[in-house]
């Protein structure tokens, strides 16, 4: 856990993400990545130098047919012994996509509707900034994404202003990798909540995680160097500022 702090800190320090008397909801999903994060803000908020607070949201996506509803009882378990509100959000986004609509391809419009129903929320409550779980592989992954699907050479940014809804959103795991991320959330026991979409392991980004993680047996330090382009070139937003440090090593890819 201690290296997941320390590299958490040092992202939040590099993009400045977080400001003084800052709100910070997470959006805690009940996967590993966003328990993770929950964890560390958690656990940086202790002794950060810039003073905030952390409010966990889960979005609950609902139920359709043959679809079941999760139960999020552990993380509010979680939340009680960090300290940190806890809110769970209802929706009927299952229902409307696969028994209404009938989405083949429902990513996309699932994406949408989540954002949206999120977003809402942190409004009414009076919340501008949002803490998501994206790390180091979802970055490089998502830069092929763009580059073989798109023709695009683009990403996520670190911190990435909505002016249509005044929310600020922030991803303060961008340094650690998914393989220390699954290996510590293992050794915390964090309660992680299985992912029940149908369309889950059957995307066009897990066409890309396969794709990433073969070119890297083959080209050792393939992600830290795509990593580091992201950062030198600079991706909009990527670019270093003065008081950013030196690129990520590659001992992140372990």
């Amino acid at each position: 856990m201690n290296k997941i702090l320390s590299l958490t800190r040092r992202c939040v320090e590099d993009y400045n993400m977080i400001q003084p008397g800052d709100r910070v909801a997470v959006g805690v999903s009940g996967g590993k990545d966003s328990l993770m994060l929950l964890m560390a803000l958690a656990k940086l908020r202790e002794f950060y130098p810039v003073p905030f607070t952390v409010e966990a949201y889960t979005l609950d996506m609902g139920r359709a047919d043959g679809i079941e509803p999760l139960d999020f009882s552990p993380i509010r378990s979680l939340c009680q012994e960090l300290d940190v509100p806890y809110t769970v959000l209802n929706s009927e986004i299952l229902h409307i996509i696969f028994d209404l609509r009938r989405e083949k391809n429902p990513c996309s419009m699932c994406a949408k509707m989540r954002r949206g129903a999120l977003h809402g929320a942190l409004q009414q409550h009076g919340i501008s900034k949002i803490a998501l779980g994206h790390h180091y592989d979802d970055a490089v992954e998502t830069f092929f994404m763009s580059l073989i699907f798109e023709g695009r050479l683009s990403c996520f940014q670190p911190v990435t202003y909505l002016d249509r809804t005044g929310i600020t959103q922030i991803r303060p795991l961008l340094y650690c990798g998914e393989n220390l991320i699954r290996h510590t959330a293992r050794r915390l026991a964090l309660p992680v909540v299985e992912n029940c979409c149908p369309a889950d392991g059957n995307t066009k980004r897990q066409e890309i995680k396969e794709l990433v993680y073969e070119l890297q047996g083959r080209y050792p330090g393939l992600k830290a160097r795509t990593f580091g382009a992201m950062q030198r070139l600079p991706l909009p937003e990527w670019g270093p500022v003065e008081h950013r440090r030196r690129p990520l090593p590659e001992e992140l890819e372990e």
